[in-house]
């Protein structure tokens, strides 16, 4: 995440990593289960407030982390803008479930994609190496 912020930085944008990180001794709490989950919630929903866009890393890892899949939900009943980012260099990792319903767009490692993903001038879905992958949802329509 370090390095999506210094990236965008650059080119004038504010992020926060609205993660959770936590000091050892709490970090030990969580791996023993020690953290009820309405806490982990709230904390999640606190740092993701602010937000007008959550973006999430797509790593190796990250279809299996235990609150992926709640965090991309919640941003999307908080209607947010969510945008799957592939890790530099990353490859075709499997997906976070929630990500094929809810997200807006999911960009290769690039400012520019990144950019207009944010911007919404770009709401196609890629492969790792920047080609078409095509929608993970169909659009929405409806008739009045």
């Amino acid at each position: 995440m370090d390095s999506l912020t210094e990236l965008l930085s650059r080119r004038g944008y504010e992020i926060r990593n609205s993660s959770i990180r936590a000091k050892p001794a709490n970090q030990r709490r969580l791996d023993r289960g020690e953290v009820k989950d309405a806490t982990i919630k709230r904390l999640l929903r606190m740092k993701m407030s602010w937000a007008s866009t959550v973006v999430v890393i797509l790593g190796k890892e990250t279809h299996s982390r235990e609150w992926v899949n709640w965090e991309i939900e919640k941003a999307s009943s908080l209607g947010k803008k969510i945008i799957g980012v592939y890790e530099r260099g990353g490859t075709g990792y499997e997906l976070p479930p929630a990500l094929y319903d809810h997200a807006t767009t999911i960009v290769n490692w690039n400012s520019d994609s990144i950019i207009d993903a944010i911007e919404g001038k770009d709401n196609t879905f890629k492969a790792p190496d920047g080609s078409a992958a095509g929608p993970l949802h169909a659009p929405v329509t409806s008739r009045c």
